[in-house]
């Protein structure tokens, strides 16, 4: 029989909030659904195969006490406070419906009497602002669709700790990451976290009928500590970007590639791949490509577009302008 569960998270802790989330996924039944709802303090959440050098202001962060928090899904970089409410939906392999999530949460918002659509890769818009970003992951038989709800976030912040790419920008037409976003509460004034909350709950008991409060047990919680201390550590947070010879960076339609190649004896010796790209695979896909080849445009470019999809002609048509 098919269980739904909702799980409304009282740590403001990133660290421990992104742990539940994988938690979740390695436990999930496989007939079995839980939306598992959280707010960050403060926190840059970072894509799976994000360069954080590259995509934030470490300095400004440290500074003020952000967290830097690596999840497991692919995507871009968003800031988290406590005007940013956060959900995701975790399901086994029987459960999971990506239509039906998105249109849970754009039905709670109509709720609001906020109009809005899904655009894009990732994006929830309203009046032609973003005020969620998507993302998703996959692990053996369980399924992740994650999000962020802009309420009355400080968005201000968010532009000052994130290093936005200018190639994207001029890509979306504005001016800056402030212009392409909006807070929900800019639509409708009294809108808050908790207010939407109780839309919420109305809502999915309506969506998806009956469901139970998770409760975690004592074993359970030792076991999220252990994910909450992967987590927070350096060595899951930072993909060290070592020593490299060749850098080739650009923007495509999926998003954004950088690839580091390290070069001994025109043998390619390491690649190092860092991508806001949905495709959680791609920088493995891209490594098996070229490690141990020959540092020559022919055989890159060879090795690039014999894969045949879409995506790897792209990133060679443009390896070999920039080659």
């Amino acid at each position: 029989m098919a269980d739904n569960y909702l799980y409304i998270s009282e740590s403001h802790d990133g660290y421990y909030n992104l742990g539940l989330d994988e938690w979740f996924l390695d436990n999930i039944g496989d007939d079995d659904l839980v939306l598992y709802f959280y707010i960050n303090r403060n926190a840059i959440i970072i894509g799976k195969n994000q360069n954080p050098h590259k995509e934030c202001d470490l300095e400004k962060m440290k500074a003020d006490g952000v967290q830097l928090v690596r999840r497991i899904s692919g995507g871009g970089a968003v800031y988290h406070d406590c005007g940013n409410l956060n959900f995701s939906f975790i399901a086994g392999k029987n459960r999971f419906n990506k239509d039906r999530q998105l249109n849970f949460i754009m039905n709670c918002i109509r709720c609001l009497g906020i109009d809005c659509c899904f655009s894009g890769r990732n994006d929830l818009l309203a009046e032609g602002h973003k005020f969620s970003g998507n993302a998703y992951c996959t692990k053996g038989h369980a399924k992740q669709h994650h999000g962020t709800l802009l309420i009355n976030s400080n968005l201000d912040k968010l532009q000052k700790y994130l290093t936005v790419d200018e190639r994207k920008i001029r890509a979306k037409g504005v001016d800056s990451v402030r212009s392409r976003v909006c807070n929900l509460s800019e639509l409708r004034h009294d809108v808050t976290p908790s207010l939407l909350l109780s839309v919420i709950r109305q809502q999915f008991s309506k969506d998806y009928g009956d469901y139970s409060y998770f409760t975690l047990t004592n074993k359970q919680k030792s076991e999220v500590d252990e994910y909450r201390e992967k987590a927070s550590s350096k060595e899951w947070i930072f993909s060290k970007v070592s020593k490299f010879d060749y850098v080739f960076d650009n923007r495509f339609s999926f998003g954004s590639v950088q690839i580091l190649l390290s070069i001994e004896n025109d043998e390619i010796q390491s690649v190092q791949v860092f991508t806001d790209s949905m495709d959680t695979e791609l920088p493995q896909k891209l490594q098996s490509r070229l490690i141990g080849l020959t540092f020559d445009k022919k055989t890159v470019i060879d090795a690039l577009s014999s894969e045949g999809s879409s995506v790897f002609i792209d990133i060679s048509d443009k390896f070999a302008e920039a080659f």
